[in-house]
């Protein structure tokens, strides 16, 4: 079929591949300097990782800041992380990150310090999914070769500097048939989030409370 589309003058070939990290990176420092918006590098990067490869997600968390500064509204790294919801979303990754970091007293006390809301419980199941996804990546490369320093510098897409420490932690607290165990019942949670959004909260606190029944 390739073939056919490549050698036929009537026919066109188009390869399409999916959009990563630096991909995405690219595209959001074309548009801050495009607009003329001051804005650091990790916040760029923040924004980039919360739209997990998706080109939409943050065409649209982009459009929410130029909206904002259409009437000359002065706008700084604060004013974007709040536009795009980064402060909340941080309190969400410290809470997954801290789960697989297997600190259950950490854990409970984000979720208590935290209000989250019922829509907030399908952020974090999917939060959860993608780190434990990532962890998993982790976890297989280290099982085979042995090396901490190797298998997080190897990672793809990078891990932060701030976010390497906890992330070395994680991986030796973990075999990967138990991370493959955790993203099944994550899953389970999302569906049964999905389907009663009244009772989302107590479905993911019951999660993080039998916290010793998957995460031993």
């Amino acid at each position: 079929m390739r073939i056919k589309f490549e050698k036929d003058k009537n026919l066109i070939s188009i390869a399409f591949f999916p959009d990563n990290q630096q991909t995405l990176a690219n595209l959001a420092s074309i548009f801050f300097k495009k607009n003329k918006i001051s804005i650091s590098y990790s916040v760029l990067n923040s924004i980039v990782s919360k739209c997990n490869g998706d080109r939409e997600i943050l065409h649209n968390e982009l459009e929410k800041i130029k909206l904002y500064t259409l009437n000359g509204k002065k706008i700084d790294n604060n004013k974007i992380l709040k536009l795009v919801n980064l402060i909340e979303n941080y309190s969400v990754s410290e809470l997954a990150d801290n789960y697989l970091d297997k600190n259950n007293k950490k854990t409970m006390s984000i979720l208590n310090e935290n209000n989250f809301n019922s829509e907030d419980c399908v952020l974090i199941t999917r939060i959860f999914l993608n780190k434990s996804k990532r962890l998993l990546k982790l976890c297989s490369d280290y099982k085979i070769n042995r090396n901490l320093d190797q298998t997080i510098k190897s990672a793809k897409p990078p891990i932060f500097w701030k976010d390497k420490e906890i992330t070395k932690n994680q991986i030796t607290k973990w075999q990967p048939e138990d991370i493959k165990k955790l993203i099944y019942k994550l899953n389970e949670i999302e569906f049964l989030i999905k389907k009663n959004m009244n009772n989302s909260i107590n479905i993911i606190t019951d999660f993080l409370l039998n916290y010793k029944k998957f995460n031993h």
